[in-house]
């Protein structure tokens, strides 16, 4: 001991043996001390988005809390309240092949309603490729049947996957902000990785208002999407510091690539899903 900390680990000396009063005292104060951050950090995710960017990629970073622990905060948080406004999250286990090895079942009435979904479904195709999918014996056609035939195992395997696919969002963003600042030498791809897991968190929190309004005001709370395109323009101009015009620009570019990304990662997931019900 040199002190109160070990010279050669920097253990603390201190006596952990605690009574239940002294170890609640250091629950609050672990939670006062978070909270401070918190309340430093959810004013200007917000309301000054850049201000917290620039602040973060200046070194100004012990007084907020790390992006990557707040993106993955805010994930979290898209996933609980879509769980309670409605939305079906049913916790599976899945093997290493993709398959159920146990899960929490559905609901009569949501079975009934994936059911009726699915015949509509099945009479809004074609007959030639019903005929088609009835008549192969290939990888897709089984699948699709084992989907069609039973829709709630075919769900519990996307909703599964579903959060592990929705953490791919990150180094979609990333790489799409690269590619639109390629010619701007002063920005690194950290720089870009920084601006994405604020962009995101800013949403996930955004979306976890809307489904608990929706949740409180039976599907009214939509119209805050609208603040979405507001806060990353205001972002990516103070970041980057481009002009009205290059903002709005790469705004469109970013929200274009976004819609591709996201139609590559949602394809990425169907094949996971089709795959467990092999």
């Amino acid at each position: 001991m040199q002190g109160p900390w070990c010279h050669a680990c920097g253990q603390s000396g201190e006596d952990f043996h605690r009574s239940i009063r002294l170890l609640a005292g250091e629950v609050f104060e672990n939670l006062f001390h978070f909270d401070g951050r918190l309340w430093r950090t959810l004013p200007d995710l917000t309301l000054r988005p850049d201000r917290l960017t620039k602040n973060y990629l200046a070194g100004h970073r012990v007084p907020q809390i790390p992006p990557l622990r707040l993106f993955l905060v805010a994930l979290l948080l898209v996933f609980i309240t879509g769980s309670i406004s409605g939305n079906v999250y049913v916790v599976a286990k899945i093997d290493n092949k993709g398959r159920i090895v146990t899960s929490q079942p559905l609901d009569k009435e949501t079975t009934a309603e994936l059911a009726d979904a699915t015949q509509q479904i099945q009479s809004q195709l074609p007959m030639q490729a019903i005929r088609a999918f009835e008549a192969s014996k290939g990888w897709l056609a089984v699948r699709m049947k084992a989907a069609f035939g039973d829709p709630e195992r075919f769900l519990l395997i996307l909703e599964s996957w579903g959060e592990r696919f929705a953490f791919l969002s990150l180094p979609l963003a990333t790489l799409l902000l690269s590619l639109l600042f390629a010619t701007e030498r002063k920005f690194y791809m950290f720089d870009h990785a920084i601006f994405s897991l604020h962009s995101l968190s800013a949403l996930g929190l955004l979306l976890s208002l809307v489904f608990v309004l929706d949740r409180v005001t039976g599907g009214n709370g939509g119209w805050l999407l609208l603040a979405a395109p507001i806060h990353l323009f205001r972002h990516m101009r103070g970041v980057y510091g481009t002009t009205v015009s290059g903002t709005l620009v790469r705004m469109g570019l970013l929200f274009a690539g976004s819609v591709v990304g996201f139609g590559l990662i949602v394809t990425a997931l169907l094949a996971v899903g089709l795959y467990g019900m092999g």
